[in-house]
């Protein structure tokens, strides 16, 4: 097998290339792959993967050996994968045409200078790198490319989203396209674009879902594309299997049906077809964060270590407090309750925490913040790219004080949090100004009534799932988390309120899901009308949901570590 390692894992990974395992592509293979005289493109064929299955499922067809090695064709800018296609195909009697090239660069068979022609089928697993290292002149390429398929990427886009425009274009008007793609199409914001291209460019649209992370090495897990014909989309179906070693037992006859919305993200097409249409209905019971106020993000400074001091650091220096402001220190852990209080604040302070804001007057007068700022041009903050682009450099621009925290990156759920300490805040969580029409219980009310099944299946539907199990929502996604509306909100408070403390307490020790319940019963129940068994449907989505985001991440450590 050292035929594979044409490359180290490092830079494997560095060019997004990850092995596909032989069920997957082979799976693939067998549903695209029609004919014995299907012409056959991988656009990015690594070590021939899909090359090697569809030669084999070509000769189950009855292609001959000589027809195969005219029917597939291989490209890759990656000397030494193509090599290594070479050999493997030769090793397995098998051939086709391999082409040395940027796919990007590539002319379409609609093109004058067009290499490859139509194909029946075009399969494969498109390079994963994401926008930080997807720039320069490969971008703009790309970019280009997808736009020449009616698909206009934003700068955030990873690879594999341009890979997947261009490719269509080598297909014949009843080709099928195959494809393993990260699930963060069904996710991100960035992919709504190729989410609307689908349903116009296809009249059939599958997708394959899995339980449990399919790469050895990345910690992305994938769905699996299949779509074939003219659009616009007539037929969307999805399939749910546990790991690749089912796709053997599945049958193209088994899809449940699905209607994706028409914008934005299709995350809840992860859930059972009677929990989604329980989920749409509830959902439309609440409304969004939005309602209540815009949801924003906290102080950009351009270097916390810097602009949040603690109070040790005020006293060495001699800083005034005129030039500081009160914040919650960076990050979210010390939020553990229904609210953060001056009196919480002030321990903070207390056990050394970074609960200081700089934000100087002017002019700097004080000799002891002099000094200090002295100190950051030692430590070359001004250099940093935020503070190259305020004048002054040490002064960073407020974002005024909110009345409720939102704590965006959460292992658990995202949870409100009331700032009854009027405290500034940084850019590791949200926060929002409540408008003048919310009710006057708002504040206190909301923390404690987030704090139900629905929103938190909502969290984990319109939220995205990173590293470590962790779940962020971008602002955008939190102003449409659903939450209860003034009503209900009125209503269960008026119910909840005198038990507020002793439901803070029970957070404080863990206590979590005993709070749920007992919301779920005041305000979804009682408030909002679901029935016992539409709560325990929705509180059981949102726990799989959550096991689900946390499940692959430890299976991923695990085995990272053998």
């Amino acid at each position: 097998m050292a035929l594979l390692l044409a490359d180290p894992p490092a830079l494997r990974k560095a060019r997004g290339a990850f092995f596909t395992p032989p069920p997957i592509a082979e799976f693939l293979s067998r549903w695209a792959i029609r004919t014995p005289d299907a012409r056959v493109l991988d656009p990015t064929c690594g070590e021939a993967v899909f090359l090697l299955a569809a030669a084999e499922r070509l000769r189950k067809l009855g292609a001959s050996e000589t027809a195969i090695a005219d029917q597939l064709t291989g490209v890759d800018l990656h000397q030494p994968s193509l090599n290594a296609s070479g050999a493997l195909l030769e090793l397995a009697g098998a051939g086709a045409r391999l082409v040395r090239s940027d796919f990007f660069e590539l002319s379409t068979p609609a093109q004058i200078e067009d290499r490859v022609g139509w194909q029946d089928v075009v399969i494969g697993n498109p390079p994963f790198v994401r926008y930080q290292e997807h720039r320069g002149h490969t971008r703009k390429r790309s970019i280009a490319a997808a736009f020449e398929q009616g698909v206009r990427l934003s700068g955030l886009a990873s690879s594999w989203a341009a890979t997947l425009a261009h490719a269509s274009a080598f297909l014949g008007p009843d080709g099928r396209l195959a494809m393993v793609l990260p699930a963060e199409l069904l996710t991100v914001g960035y992919a709504e674009p190729i989410r609307r291209w689908l349903r116009r460019r296809f009249a059939v649209v599958n997708l394959v879902m899995f339980e449990q992370l399919q790469f050895h090495g990345a910690d992305e897990n994938v769905v699996l594309l299949v779509a074939r014909g003219r659009g616009p989309c007539d037929s969307f179906c999805l399939f749910h299997v546990d790991g690749a070693e089912d796709l053997a037992e599945l049958h193209p006859l088994d899809p449940i049906g699905a209607t994706p919305a028409a914008e934005g993200k299709w995350s809840d097409l992860t859930l059972p077809f009677e929990v989604r249409q329980l989920f749409r209905g509830a959902a439309q019971r609440m409304v969004g964060l939005q309602e209540y106020g815009a949801p924003t993000l906290g102080t950009v400074t351009g270097a916390n270590d810097f602009f949040a001091l603690s109070e040790a650091t005020r006293v060495q220096y001699a800083i005034p407090e005129r030039h500081l402001l009160r914040i919650s220190p960076p990050g979210t852990r010390h939020l553990k309750g229904l609210s953060f209080s001056r009196a919480q604040w002030e321990e903070l302070k207390l056990s050394g925490q970074r609960v200081w804001l700089l934000h100087p007057s002017s002019p700097v007068r004080s000799k002891g913040l002099a000094e200090y700022l002295q100190h950051g041009r030692e430590c070359k903050v001004p250099e940093a790219y935020k503070c190259t682009v305020r004048d002054p450099w040490w002064r960073p621009p407020v974002v005024p004080v909110p009345d409720l925290f939102f704590t965006y990156m959460s292992h658990r759920y995202p949870r409100l949090i009331a700032n009854t300490a009027k405290a500034a805040f940084l850019n590791s969580m949200l926060g929002v100004r409540l408008n003048k029409e919310a009710p006057a219980a708002t504040r206190e009310a909301l923390p404690l009534l987030a704090l139900n099944s629905l929103t938190m299946l909502g969290a984990e539907i319109m939220g995205r799932a990173y590293g470590g199990g962790i779940l962020k929502m971008e602002p955008s996604e939190a102003a449409i988390l659903p939450v209860p509306g003034p009503q209900a909100l009125e209503m269960a408070w008026s119910s909840l309120s005198l038990r507020a403390p002793e439901l803070d307490a029970a957070l404080g020790r863990g206590e979590w899901w005993s709070v749920v319940a007992e919301v779920d019963t005041v305000l979804l129940h009682g408030a909002l009308g679901l029935t016992s068994d539409e709560i325990v449907a929705i509180r059981d989505a949102a726990t799989l949901l959550r096991v689900r985001r946390t499940r692959q991440t430890e299976a991923h450590s695990q085995a990272s570590q053998t």
